[in-house]
């Protein structure tokens, strides 16, 4: 495994290493904006199933998909207003957005699901390694010990709270998980936002 201190090489370094262990299929741990995250490349299967190995990932458990820019995030969802508003107003930004799964993105990211959720990081240096080597297969990681072919080495992540996680697939933007964007800040931002529903256990 080799070890690179992005605080003190230089970032051009850091992308080539990076990009030399994703084109080869490989794995990297690097900084996202509210933790570190092990990453490949989405369309090799066996990189993605070393993910799973590697992280001990539930097979029916999905990965997320980071992109470099707002842009290519539109990729995935072209005809979504609520993409396209929160594309605008939320990324970059510590927010997981979910879409529909595009018809070129298959099964092994999604474990079979309908939906993909997509990350662009409030990161420069991670944005700066998906310009080079386009979108990436990630988890998050505890720790920057996690076994991969790479890691980057960059210090604390920006936020200290994981992401929030909003799925953009109805008619309002709906919270599943608040994390480092509230719920206010979300309607602030996207208008009517959909809480999720809580069981209440019956008294028995």
């Amino acid at each position: 495994m080799m070890i690179l201190d992005a605080r003190v090489e230089p970032r051009e370094r850091v992308v080539e290493a990076s990009a030399r262990v994703i084109f080869a299929g490989g794995t990297i741990v690097i900084p996202n904006d509210t933790s570190y995250c092990l990453a490949c490349d989405p369309y090799r299967s066996q990189a993605v199933d070393r993910i799973y190995a590697i992280k001990a990932h539930p097979d029916h458990k999905p990965l997320s998909l980071l992109v470099a820019s707002p842009a290519e995030f539109l990729e995935y969802a072209p005809e979504n207003p609520l993409a396209i508003l929160a594309s605008k107003r939320l990324l970059p930004g510590p927010v997981t957005l979910i879409v529909r799964r595009p018809s070129f993105l298959g099964d092994d990211v999604t474990a079979g699901y309908m939906t993909v959720g997509l990350r662009v990081p409030d990161e420069a240096l991670t944005r700066a390694i998906l310009e080079r080597v386009g979108p990436l297969a990630a988890t998050s990681v505890a720790s920057t010990q996690t076994p991969a072919d790479l890691t980057v080495e960059n210090g604390p992540t920006r936020y200290d709270r994981e992401s929030t996680i909003v799925d953009l697939t109805g008619r309002h933007a709906r919270l599943v998980r608040e994390g480092a964007v509230s719920y206010e800040r979300l309607a602030e931002l996207l208008g009517p936002i959909e809480r999720p529903t809580v069981k209440v256990r019956s008294q028995s």
